[in-house]
């Protein structure tokens, strides 16, 4: 058995008629697939403020690429995709 921790939040009523709809229909408790909701919004906005923390060290280092050149790679992206055509 994993280690785990209890917490109160507040949700909307609704909210919770639905979470209560989704655990009979999966056959899983509420706060378990509320644990896996949190989960997966901690996650995917934990690798945002990453890549946001790399992107600033990258522009720190200089590492960057113009604008002009940025989109005339993305073109040259799309003409390649589409058969050269426009």
């Amino acid at each position: 058995m994993t280690n785990s921790t209890t917490m109160t939040i507040r949700l909307d009523p609704q909210l919770k008629a639905k979470l209560g709809k989704l655990a009979d229909g999966t056959r899983r408790s509420r706060s378990f697939l509320a644990a896996e909701a949190v989960e997966a919004y901690v996650d995917r906005e934990l690798a945002i403020i990453e890549g946001i923390e790399r992107g600033l060290a990258d522009v720190e280092a200089g590492r960057t690429v113009s604008h002009e050149d940025a989109m005339a790679s993305v073109r040259r992206t799309i003409a390649v995709a589409s058969g050269g055509r426009d």
